[in-house]
């Protein structure tokens, strides 16, 4: 089936959108950044664009504070449309400098659709100041967005944004701010991405241009830069209209001018970025899918520490019910009472013939009293269960507490740290049932006369408290005197039951109640375990993402966009260096200090200058799945996928 390429790549928003990583990990908060963005991206540039290759080139005008690109968009435009100051920071809101008859372009949410459109000045940072101008030529638009330094975080999270759906970025700096280390960031990432830009240098003083655009020059080199063109304004003084001197900008405008006036060159340079864009899109769609691997690999173990915990204890238990541990204190003192104290320390020494000719002489005398052995034995279970429950929770929410991972889940369920409160009802009932379950047995075996007879002498009762010690009774877990009593308690039991069962029917009777036992005991046990298990399947972690994203984006990479465009290769390409073109008009005369002007600030009361992080997730801090370094990305061969592009569909 014919797959359109644009369906895949909404696919693949979705999936990155869906993305949830609840454990700190280290790479957590990177990745989630990154899956974001990235779905942000997918939708708000790539697939608009995908669908309207013949729309104006968007030309975002970027860079650091105070560099000046508000006086430059005014300047080329010859007109003030947005406001200009020494105050910091002074552009806060977009505005959207285009040609009237692109308008349509522009009116709706098929590009920057996190925007509100207004043709009012704002103060909202999500509005996008509409500036229609007959002076700039069709297929162009021209959009100057906040510094991405601003000491305002909602102003660089704003810049960032502008800029991932650019198709042509015009990066402004200064002689003062060149080599910044946030604005080499964002070239850096604009370089991976192959996306299509220019570099303006601003406000050089006269005494230094033979120096700094040199130093520039050789820094942009250095970073894979090499063929992006450079273009230097000198510092100079504004006219009253507070614009640039014409002769300082003709060189970058009629450079602009070209783009506008070339179709095709506006569609390769469109298909430069678009391309570029989705490359690097999927080189960390991919390293977000190794963070939601980590994260299931995190939850598995502590799965695995639970589970081990419990089955640990389930093992104790089942040790336990068979050491002999269980035969003491109240189970043998109504054991007694059920043979009769003198009688059974008589019996102890005796041979078991003669045990077994006087047994029910023994039982004859009080029958009843084997429901007080019964009950003892239930409660002594009971305690050896719930001692058992409350150990296991216990062990696994320290262990859990000793990881990152583990103590954040905690903090969220910190009843995990000990055992639910049914676990001691329940553990009662399923002592109740159990014991039930062997009388109910001890029943069913009495078919015939002669057992029924002797089951009535002794009592149902008796003969399954009999059946209980017996399974009970191995006297590993016993030392001294406690060994010959429950040693006797052992045989007494055992010759009760062989007398009325015979010898295979006992041995086939005590390992089906202790197969139910063990059953019921691992049942306790695994509700108790499901607490952990179900703390886990709460948060959600999508096992199969991993999977589904990677091969969506192998199914992406596979495909060309177009064939090989003639500047689809910047930043390698050379053709931008030598594009030339004439200025797109005369310039406007210089307007009155009264001309309107499109506001396009947005006055915070307490600028955020705490947080200094321009909040992108640079392509440095993320790696692939072999660890290979995101800066190492344009080393890599990446999937062209021009043809696609053309064709519009994925097969």
């Amino acid at each position: 089936m014919v797959v359109p390429l644009a369906h895949r790549l909404s696919e693949l928003a979705h999936e990155l959108n869906s993305v949830n990583l609840p454990f700190p990990l280290p790479d957590t908060e990177l990745a989630a950044t990154a899956a974001r963005q990235v779905a942000a991206q997918l939708h708000d540039y790539v697939l608009p664009r995908l669908a309207n290759l013949e729309a104006p080139l968007l030309v975002v005008v970027g860079g650091s504070t105070g560099a000046g690109k508000s006086t430059l968009v005014n300047s080329l435009l010859s007109r003030v449309v947005s406001r200009s100051s020494v105050l910091r920071p002074t552009t806060k809101s977009p505005v959207l400098v285009y040609n009237p008859a692109d308008e349509h372009w522009f009116d709706d949410t098929r590009v920057l659709a996190g925007l509100t459109r207004t043709r009012a000045p704002s103060d909202t940072p999500t509005a996008l100041q509409m500036v229609p101008e007959p002076s700039l030529p069709t297929g162009l638009a021209l959009l100057d967005s906040p510094d991405i330094d601003s000491v305002v975080s909602a102003n660089r999270t704003l810049a960032t944004t502008l800029l991932q759906t650019a198709d042509l970025w015009l990066f402004v700096t200064s002689a003062a701010r060149y080599s910044d280390a946030v604005p080499w960031g964002f070239l850096t990432d604009a370089a991976q991405r192959a996306v299509a830009m220019a570099v303006v240098l601003n406000r050089v003083p006269p005494e230094a241009l033979n120096v700094v655009p040199a130093e520039l020059r050789r820094m942009m080199d250095e970073r894979a830069l090499r063929t992006v063109p450079q273009f230097v304004i000198s510092e100079s003084e504004l006219n009253t209209a507070g614009l640039l001197p014409e002769d300082s900008i003709a060189d970058l405008r009629g450079w602009l001018a070209a783009l506008a006036a070339d179709e095709t060159e506006r569609r390769q340079v469109a298909l430069q970025t678009l391309e570029g864009t989705i490359t690097q899109a999927l080189l960390k769609a991919q390293n977000v899918a190794q963070a939601i691997n980590d994260q299931v690999s995190t939850a598995t173990a502590l799965g695995a520490t639970a589970t081990s915990t419990y089955q640990e204890a389930a093992r104790t238990v089942a040790m336990q019910l068979s050491d002999g541990s269980l035969l003491r204190g109240e189970v043998l003192a109504r054991w007694y009472e059920y043979v009769g104290t003198s009688e059974f320390t008589k019996m102890i020494d005796a041979k078991v013939s003669w045990l077994k000719e006087k047994l029910f002489g023994l039982f004859q005398a009080q029958p009843t009293a084997g429901t007080e052995v019964q009950l003892a034995a239930g409660t002594g279970l009971e305690a050896l269960l719930t001692e058992a429950g409350d150990a296991a929770a216990e062990r696994a929410a320290a262990i859990w507490d000793a990881s990152s991972a583990g103590h954040l889940l905690l903090a969220a369920h910190t009843e995990l740290a000990r055992s639910s409160s049914r676990y001691k009802t329940d553990v009662a009932r399923t002592i109740r049932e159990w014991q039930s379950d062997v009388l109910a047995m001890v029943s069913s075996q009495g078919k015939d006369k002669r057992k029924t007879a002797r089951i009535a002498a002794a009592g149902v009762n008796g003969i399954g408290a009999a059946l209980m010690l017996f399974i009970f009774a191995n006297t590993g877990g016993l030392t001294g005197a406690e060994v010959g009593v429950a040693g006797g308690t052992t045989v007494l039991a055992q010759k009760l039951l062989e007398s009325v069962f015979g010898d295979s029917a006992v041995k086939h009777l005590a390992a089906q109640a202790r197969d139910e036992l063990a059953a019921r005991v691992q049942g306790l046990l695994a509700s108790e375990l499901a607490r952990f298990t179900g703390a886990l399947d709460g948060l959600g972690i999508d096992t199969r993402a991993p999977r589904r994203i990677k091969k969506l984006s192998e199914e992406i990479a596979t495909r060309e966009l177009l064939p090989a465009p003639r500047v689809a290769e910047l930043p390698q390409a050379e053709e931008l260096l030598s594009i030339t073109a004439p200025i797109w008009l005369e310039p406007l005369e210089s307007v009155d200090d009264d001309t309107d002007i499109v506001d396009a600030e947005l006055v915070t009361d307490e600028p955020d200058v705490s947080d200094s992080t321009n909040g992108n997730l640079n392509a440095a801090d993320c790696t692939v799945n072999d660890n290979t370094n995101l800066h190492d990305a344009d080393q890599q061969k990446q999937p062209n996928m021009s043809q696609q592009l053309r064709d519009g569909e994925l097969a």
